[in-house]
């Protein structure tokens, strides 16, 4: 009788497919918008892409010598788990120094694969299945994903272009239920390019301390703003300790490749993630901190020349964007238009892709960046001026046909 109940027990868990082996919370994850739309872009040729969120400068040269030269001498072992010490004093002084936000070393600052482990690491050390977390859109595609993965659940906020894509306190409280517990926070925003100033945060910062909530701040595009310094969260009143600050080396100093972030906060939170990072990835790769470590010591300026033109670029796509007849609010910060494509009666997806297909222009239908993205098509000027000429005489051009049925 028992071995009767042993083969029905096995009988009826019997899987009939490999993906029956997946949990659900990867089966229910939905693909990448932006990279199904690349795929596209695959298969066409003299196609100018707007889509990568990714600078098209090369990583400065010395930098790139600094990891060169540590290979030299033999430095390919496993650094501490927390990052090398003289990365880390050089992320606490860097960000003493730019943003007014000191960080101790040796317990307050982890280094990690890309700005994107630091985020994953916090909200795996944060949720407890069935929290929710917070997340104003739109806003880069992953943090939705990841807070699943980890057992959270995914709420978002809208924001609007004609509020400059800014989260209000309002709607925030308005989201806000007993089961939240982390706000996730992305200024300078990617896909919108809208900043948040000391003033715009007050509000915000007392909605959190309200409420008891943990913020991850994403500060990767905080070298990137245009006439308006950036203003850390976690520079407010109250605010330090409540914040994990995250950031990384991909989009101010163009090092996207070699995978090198941190996230700041609390030596209790930061232990707490050093912990799953120590059992996963073990350490960031060892040339690429000291990389790091020449990147923040000695390439402040080209930094500089890049932000530069960066913003040469901005004034000319959302000028260009204009001149079309797109609605385009002035992006403050990162290096991204979010242009409307709403007056042209086509979703953000059929634009994009009519836009591939007929004017051979690539760039990410808002859609996929979650609520108030529809209608928008996000743009990336990290390319060059003629690039970007040419782009917009093809968009132009698009649109024209459009009008003219």
């Amino acid at each position: 009788m028992i071995k009767e109940e042993e083969e029905l027990v096995r009988t009826k868990v019997k899987r009939q497919a490999m993906t029956d082996y997946l949990t659900p919370s990867v089966q229910n994850i939905k693909p990448s918008g932006i990279r199904r739309f690349f795929d596209l872009v695959n298969t066409r040729k003299d196609v100018i892409t707007l889509g990568v969120g990714e600078p098209d400068f090369i990583t400065p040269w010395h930098v790139r010598e600094a990891a060169v030269y540590s290979l030299e001498r033999g430095k390919t072992q496993y650094t501490s788990n927390a990052g090398l010490p003289a990365l880390r004093e050089a992320i606490g002084q860097y960000l003493n120094d730019q943003f007014q936000t000191p960080y101790d070393p040796a317990s307050e600052i982890l280094v990690t694969v890309g700005g994107s482990e630091a985020i994953d690491l916090a909200l795996r050390a944060l949720i407890v299945p069935g929290d929710e977390i917070l997340i104003p859109e739109p806003c880069y595609i992953s943090y939705s994903p990841i807070t699943a993965l980890g057992g959270g659940v995914p709420v978002g906020i809208e924001t609007f272009a004609e509020e400059k894509f800014k989260l209000k306190a309002e709607s925030l409280q308005a989201a806000i239920t007993p089961r939240s517990k982390v706000l996730i926070l992305c200024y300078p925003s990617n896909p919108t390019g809208g900043i948040m100033t000391y003033e715009d945060w007050l509000p915000i910062a007392k909605v959190v301390e309200d409420n008891d909530l943990i913020v991850i701040s994403d500060e990767i595009y905080a070298e990137l703003t245009y006439g308006t310094k950036h203003c850390s969260f976690s520079a407010m009143p109250g605010m330090r300790d409540r914040t994990i600050l995250v950031s990384g080396f991909s989009k101010a100093f163009a090092m996207t490749g070699w995978r090198l972030g941190y996230a700041c906060g609390h030596p209790d939170l930061i232990a707490a993630m050093l912990k799953i990072h120590q059992y996963t990835v073990m350490c960031a790769p060892a040339m690429a901190q000291y990389a790091g470590v020449e990147a923040l010591t000695r390439g402040l300026e080209e930094k500089d020349r890049m932000v530069d033109a960066y913003n040469q670029r901005r004034r000319l796509v959302v000028k260009g964007f204009r001149d079309i007849g797109l609605e385009c609010h002035e992006p403050e910060g990162a290096f991204y238009a979010f242009p409307s494509v709403k007056a042209t009666g086509l979703t953000s997806e059929k634009f994009a892709e009519r836009l591939l297909e007929e004017g051979g222009v690539a760039a990410v239908p808002g859609d996929v960046f979650g609520l108030g993205g529809e209608g928008h098509l996000r743009c990336s000027y990290a390319t060059s001026v003629s690039n970007l000429a040419e782009a917009l005489d093809r968009i132009g051009g698009f649109v024209h046909k459009l009008k003219q049925g």
